[in-house]
C-alpha cells in the first residue's frame, strides 16, 4: 500500500492529483513568476533581498522534494535498490529535478557577472517539472510523442510547400527584385515567412504573376499551420479520454 507521499510524488498516470502535487504545481509556478519579475530593475534593485529570501525558499523545498523523491524512488521496481537509485538519478524527470536546485546552489559561485545571470536563467526550466504535476501537460506530451510519425510526415510535406513556394517565387520575380527573389535560397525567405503565416512584410512580390503566386502559396500556409495542430488535437482529446475511463 502507498504511503501519501509516495503517491503525491509518484503518482499513477490515472490517479487523481494530491493536495500535495497541486501544491508543488503551484509554488514551481510561483518560482518562475518571481524569476521573471527579478529580471526587472525598477523590482529587483528595491527588492533584491526579498527576490534573495524567496530563492532560498524555493531552493529548500525543491531541494526537500529531490532528496525526498530519491528515497523513495524504490516505489517503482525499475529504481528498486541502489542500481535503481542511481538509474532514476539520470532519468528525464529527475534531471529536471536536479536542474531545478542546481543554479541555486553555484550561482554564488560564478565570479563573472553575465555567467551568473545565465545559471541564474536555468532556474527557468523548473516549469518543466509542471508536467509531472498536472496531468493535462503529461496528455499532450504523450499526444506530442504519440504523433511523431504523423508530425515527420507533416514536418515534410511543409518543407517541400516551403521549397517549391520559393521556386515559384525565383521564377516570377527574380529579373524585377534580384536583391530579394534572385535565387531560390533568397526565395525560401519570403516562402517561409508566407508558409507559416508570419508574413513580415519585408519582402513581397510585385508583378502580377507573383502576386497571383504568392496568394496560393498564403492560402497553402493556412494547412501548414492546421495540419500539426489537427493532429495533436485528436491524440491529446484521445489521451484526456483514456485517462478519463481509467479514473
Amino acid at each position: 500500500m502507498k504511503t501519501y507521499l509516495e503517491k503525491s510524488l509518484f503518482p499513477e498516470k490515472e490517479a487523481k492529483s494530491t493536495f500535495l502535487e497541486k501544491t508543488l504545481g503551484y509554488i514551481i509556478l510561483l518560482s518562475v513568476l518571481t524569476l521573471v519579475f527579478e529580471t526587472e530593475p525598477t523590482l529587483s534593485q528595491p527588492y533584491q533581498i526579498y527576490f534573495d529570501y524567496a530563492e532560498t525558499v524555493f531552493l529548500t523545498v525543491f531541494g526537500c522534494e529531490y532528496l525526498i523523491r530519491l528515497l523513495l524512488a524504490g516505489v517503482r521496481s525499475e529504481y528498486y535498490g541502489i542500481r535503481g537509485r542511481i538509474k532514476y538519478i539520470f532519468s528525464p524527470f529527475a534531471l529536471i529535478d536536479l536542474i531545478a536546485i542546481l543554479p541555486g546552489l553555484v550561482a554564488g559561485l560564478m565570479p563573472d557577472l553575465m555567467l551568473m545571470r545565465l545559471i541564474r536563467l536555468i532556474r527557468i526550466l523548473r516549469v518543466a517539472k509542471l508536467i509531472k504535476s498536472n496531468r493535462a501537460l503529461s496528455a499532450f506530451f504523450m499526444a506530442c510523442r504519440a504523433s511523431a510519425s504523423q508530425l515527420a510526415a507533416s514536418l515534410v510535406a511543409t518543407l517541400l510547400m516551403l521549397f517549391i513556394g520559393a521556386v515559384l517565387l525565383y521564377v516570377a520575380e527574380a529579373e524585377v527584385q534580384p536583391e530579394t527573389f534572385g535565387s531560390i535560397p533568397r526565395a525560401m525567405w519570403w516562402s517561409m515567412a508566407t508558409l507559416t503565416t508570419v508574413g513580415y512584410g519585408d519582402t513581397y512580390p510585385v508583378t502580377v504573376l507573383g502576386k497571383l503566386l504568392a496568394s496560393m502559396v498564403a492560402i497553402l500556409g493556412i494547412s501548414v499551420v492546421a495540419l500539426p495542430a489537427g493532429i495533436i488535437a485528436a491524440n491529446f482529446s484521445k489521451k484526456l479520454e483514456d485517462m478519463k475511463s481509467k479514473s
